[in-house]
């Protein structure tokens, strides 16, 4: 029997509707401090008084989904906390911000003090290498609204950008290329369906084919991109970039993709982790299906003038990153 991300609870339609009425609802709040809608990377509100450069605040609010229960599960919490910041600073990065500060939300049924200093130790040690001031956040106990041994962790991030230097998509042009940057897993996607998969199954022992433990694999926390991509954020040739999250390459790169435009992937243009070779095969899922809820080891994506691909790629080749050449942007 074959299993998709619909079967294993997630329906990403319905989902993209609540959240296009949520935009609705949303723009009837804005001021004219807000600029553009809803929809992107992240929210962009322009600093009252901020002078000449118009300095813009980006903000993006996002959790790490049920990979919280699989690390509940195998008791590993240190490395959730990670995944939460870095995941909120790749989705203000495609914007062209800088992170600034992080709030945190941590939710239980009973708190369990342990749990809560191992999640805020990767909380903290991802800020901390990415220069980002953890300056408060919420910590509740909610008993009956939460199972005793349940809980939720949610993060906000504030990040700033010069007006002039938003990236938002609108310079992307039919010919543009593809740069794609390797994930190292599955980051903070597609665990509902992960979960249904490996229920049963022993994750602790080591797996030849993955060369560690599929727990191991399962857990590896979502990678940030900051220090990759800082170094392109001014560049004339960068029109673009997505982080490969909820909705697979396609989907993400469709936010940033102007209406007349689409992108055209080369599915086999990247070496694909051995994890998902493993999901696919334990599993049964189908190709479209991998391709609609994993990053398949692309976990962002740069959308580059033509002419400047060699040049992007050995400064990257230089930092001692790997990057694929995956698709190109086509009418």
């Amino acid at each position: 029997m074959t299993i998709d991300y619909r079967k294993a609870g997630v329906d990403i339609e319905r989902g993209d509707a609540a959240a296009k009425a949520i935009a609705a609802l949303a723009k009837t709040t804005f001021t004219p401090s807000v600029l553009r809608g809803l929809g992107h990377f992240g929210g962009f509100f322009r600093l009252p008084d901020s002078g000449p450069a118009k300095s813009v605040l980006v903000a993006s609010t996002d959790g790490v989904g049920t990979k919280l229960i699989l690390a509940n599960k195998l008791n590993r919490l240190s490395s959730i906390g990670e995944d939460l910041v870095n995941h909120c600073i790749n989705d203000i990065l495609c914007c062209g911000a800088l992170p600034l500060f992080f709030l945190d939300y941590m939710a239980f049924g009973s708190l369990d003090v342990k749990k809560v200093e191992a999640i805020a130790e990767g909380l903290a040690r991802a800020c901390r290498a990415s220069g980002v001031s953890l300056i408060g956040g919420e910590t509740a106990e909610m008993p009956d609204l939460y199972r005793k041994s349940d809980f939720d962790l949610a993060g906000t991030i504030i990040g700033w950008v010069g007006e002039d230097a938003i990236i938002d998509g609108r310079r992307v042009e039919a010919g543009d290329i593809l740069l794609g940057l390797p994930s190292n897993g599955l980051h903070t996607n597609g665990y509902s369906l992960v979960r249904k998969i490996f229920e049963t199954k022993e994750l602790s022992q080591t797996d030849s084919a993955l060369g560690e433990s599929t727990a191991d694999a399962l857990l590896k926390p979502h990678r940030s991109y900051l220090e990759l991509v800082r170094p392109f954020l001014e560049q004339d040739f960068l029109h673009a970039m997505a982080h490969i999250t909820g909705g697979g390459i396609i989907g993400n790169v469709s936010r940033v993709i102007p209406k007349g435009l689409r992108v055209e992937i080369d599915w086999n243009s990247w070496p694909r982790l051995p994890i998902f070779e493993k999901i696919t095969s334990e599993g049964k899922v189908a190709e479209e299906e991998m391709r609609r809820v994993f990053n398949l080891g692309i976990g962002y994506i740069l959308i580059i003038r033509p002419d400047a691909g060699k040049t992007v790629l050995q400064q990257l080749l230089a930092q001692g990153e790997e990057a694929f050449s995956i698709g190109r942007v086509v009418a």
